[in-house]
């Protein structure tokens, strides 16, 4: 009995001895995140809304954390291939995820089957912009503004069409909910990509679509495309004499495109608490900010737990959507 009692003095004894040096070693590993340089993935072509604010974040969060940031386009899948990639990667803080409404919310109702599940598989870090969505029109519609433009829409149900960047993109989910609350009969052409679609609209192939202002800022402002109606809960500053359609009496229509940051599950609280730190601040500095701003994206850089509720009441809303249309992607 007192060989057993003196064994298991001596295991808690080597216990208590190594948990200062386990403890050490964690915490040292803390504060050397980064300290080596951060991929991040975005799950569209160079050029779009979400490839120009990663890498004007990550630029800023490259001179923050003095480490490279190196972004990388992985388009595909409805997102799915770049965030199946990222749920695999290891759960350091070194791969990171560009992550909109189609990756975190839309896909597992759009698709029966996926490779990831938002879920199980991404930590949320932050939520870094909004990209509010607009009714826009081409030469195609006459319509005089966007009250006409649903009138007509009503008179002719399954006679007009609309472009979106995808099918089950932020672009196509914006439209079925204006849709189902104004209980119009449309008929939707998806394209690969907001860019393909807007050079359509403006080229009369289709009437209207939505779109954010990140990607129709130069079509709208060159008169090639007219602004409707803005599915925000306020006049956009860059659209001030744009109404919104609650304005117009379709209260609930509102809708963005949410892009935010995204790591693998099982990502260190630590290591997610820097990322997140590094990030905001990084939106927060003026002058990536303000390039923010100009493009046509709301700035946030809010909490994990903030952007992860918001998450999941995103998940309700546009989930029972999503069922009551019956649309599927498979």
């Amino acid at each position: 009995m007192r060989i057993k009692v003196f064994a298991m003095k001596s295991v808690l004894s080597a216990v208590l001895v190594g948990l200062p040096l386990a403890l050490g070693a964690t915490a040292a590993t803390a504060q050397a995140y980064p300290s080596k340089p951060i991929r991040w993935l975005v799950p569209y072509p160079a050029g779009g809304g979400a490839d120009f604010l990663a890498r004007t974040i990550g630029q800023q969060l490259s001179t923050q954390i003095g480490q490279p940031v190196v972004i990388e386009n992985k388009p595909g899948g409805n997102t799915a291939i770049a965030a199946s990639e990222v749920a695999r990667a290891a759960a350091d803080g070194y791969t990171v995820l560009s992550a909109d409404n189609g990756t975190m919310v839309f896909n597992t109702a759009l698709y029966s089957k996926l490779s990831y599940h938002p879920d199980k598989d991404l930590t949320p870090v932050t939520l870094m912009g909004r990209f509010p969505m607009i009714l826009v029109a081409g030469p195609a519609s006459d319509a005089k503004d966007a009250r006409d433009f649903i009138a007509k829409a009503k008179a002719a149900p399954g006679k007009i069409s609309y472009g979106s960047a995808g099918a089950g993109s932020p672009h196509h989910l914006a439209m079925e909910m204006l849709k189902n609350t104004a209980k119009l009969h449309m008929v939707h052409i998806p394209y690969r990509g907001a860019a393909p679609a807007l050079g359509d609209l403006a080229g009369g192939q289709i009437p209207v679509m939505m779109v954010d202002m990140a990607a129709g800022a130069g079509f709208i402002k060159s008169g090639k495309i007219r602004p409707l109606a803005v599915a925000n809960d306020k006049r956009l500053p860059q659209l001030p004499d744009v109404p919104t359609f609650g304005e117009l009496g379709f209260k609930g229509v509102e809708t963005a495109a949410l892009v935010g940051l995204v790591a693998p599950a099982g990502l260190p609280a630590d290591v997610q608490a820097a990322l997140q730190k590094q990030v905001a601040a990084a939106i927060q500095h003026p002058a990536t900010r303000q390039k923010m701003i100009e493009f046509g994206v709301e700035p946030v850089g809010n909490s994990s737990a903030d952007y992860a509720a918001l998450l999941k009441s995103e998940v309700t809303r546009w989930h029972q959507l999503i069922k009551d249309l019956k649309i599927t992607l498979d």
